[in-house]
């Protein structure tokens, strides 16, 4: 009898085992499954007690706490997310004292589409860096230095940021006289390195290193050199290049190497700005797209002497400007500053969105990124009959 009702028992326990084997079994399918919808966008709808797909959109900005509008209504404060149904949207977002920011948007089923939004001040301020004036200033390959003359002879900025108590003086390359003979032809660049500096002049050529000082009197002519150095630049460029592209579709490398004259990748390498030198054209898909890729116009057909940014992640073309005899260059991965005569424009990668940071009088095409992107380096006089000076341009 004690052996019958342990087998009974025994038979019971399995019995309730395997019950609860596959109740868990069904509720971690069904939460399980639950996440997985709910990772893909889809959400319950109460009206219809149905889950509906929906897209996700992810809104960031620099500074965080702006105001978040969507379809003109106040949806809450970047940095945030939002579950929106397929469809177009206008997103604008706001913070006082900034640019308002401003893009039309089409959000897809199951996708997540981000956007990384960079506010630019309204009222941005002028500060002068120079003194005694500032000629024919250059900027380095990395941007981490600009070299410009004086009556006093070559001077060197960092363009970097530093700790507090670090020196941000300009810094004198060489004394010897440079203002009255650069309408004689005399001019300068950097090494692609930016650690030397090539003064070229009616009197010779020189080589000087960017971050010492060197007399007049130890200036060195290496004029029968510089032809020579000049190429030995010209290949570092290229093998620098070649090497950025190396991992790119074949066709997107002819269309850098044979048909552009300007190839500058964004500092995360994630994108190329270019201008065209001849027509082409990129094929569809040369990289496997991917969800919640832009949905912004783009441009495959590619015309002489305009500039596009093409998305090496989402294999996405974008002209951003058409008149090849503007400035355009990288502020950071997802923002272009282009210097117009009379303005200077921060624009997004994609080309939209388009904003005037500066409107007063400076010399084009006299810009550049200064203090990690934080603020421009612009030429200026302000309007006034003195020699112009560099002044530094709080956009952030």
């Amino acid at each position: 009898m004690a052996l019958y009702q342990n087998s009974r028992y025994n038979t019971l326990m399995t019995k309730i085992r395997v019950i609860l084997t596959l109740i868990t079994f069904l509720v971690v399918g069904f939460f399980g499954s639950l996440t997985i919808f709910y990772a893909k966008g889809y959400r319950l709808d109460f009206k219809t007690l149905k889950f509906l797909p929906k897209g996700i959109l992810v809104i960031k900005s620099s500074p965080t706490g702006a105001q978040i509008f969507i379809d003109r209504t106040f949806r809450g404060a970047s940095d945030s997310n939002f579950s929106l149904s397929p469809g177009v949207y206008d997103v604008e977002i706001k913070k006082d004292g900034f640019l308002p920011w401003y893009k039309r948007m089409t959000i897809e089923k199951e996708s997540v589409t981000q956007t990384n939004v960079l506010l630019f001040k309204a009222v941005p301020s002028l500060v002068p860096v120079t003194q005694n004036g500032a000629i024919l200033p250059a900027i380095s390959p990395d941007s981490t230095k600009i070299v410009y003359a004086d009556t006093e002879g070559l001077w060197l900025i960092e363009a970097l940021s530093f700790p507090i108590g670090f020196s941000r003086e300009p810094k004198r390359v060489t004394d010897a006289g440079l203002s009255p003979s650069t309408s004689l032809g005399t001019s300068w660049e950097f090494s692609p390195n930016g650690r030397e500096i090539l003064l070229s002049s009616p009197t010779g050529t020189y080589l000087l290193e960017a971050g010492t000082f060197t007399a007049q009197s130890q200036m060195v002519n290496i004029t029968s050199k510089k032809a020579a150095t000049l190429s030995a630049w010209q290949k570092e460029y290229r093998d620098k290049l070649l090497l950025q592209e190396r991992n790119l579709p074949g066709e997107l490398q002819d269309v850098l190497q044979r048909k552009s004259s300007a190839v500058f990748f964004s500092p995360d390498e994630t994108k190329i700005l270019y201008t065209a030198s001849a027509s082409a054209s990129l094929t569809p898909d040369l990289i496997p797209p991917l969800p919640g890729a832009s949905t912004q116009k783009q441009s495959r057909d590619i015309t002489i002497d305009s500039t596009y940014v093409y998305d090496i992640k989402e294999d996405r073309n974008f002209l951003v400007n058409d008149n090849p005899n503007e400035k355009i260059f990288w502020l950071e991965n997802n923002n272009l500053i282009l210097v117009e005569t009379d303005r200077i424009i921060a624009l997004d990668y994609d080309g939209t969105n388009r904003q005037p940071v500066f409107s007063g009088k400076f010399i084009s095409p006299y810009v550049f990124p200064y203090i990690n992107t934080s603020k421009l380096l612009i030429l200026t006089s302000l309007g006034s009959s003195s020699p112009p000076n560099l002044y530094s341009l709080s956009i952030k």
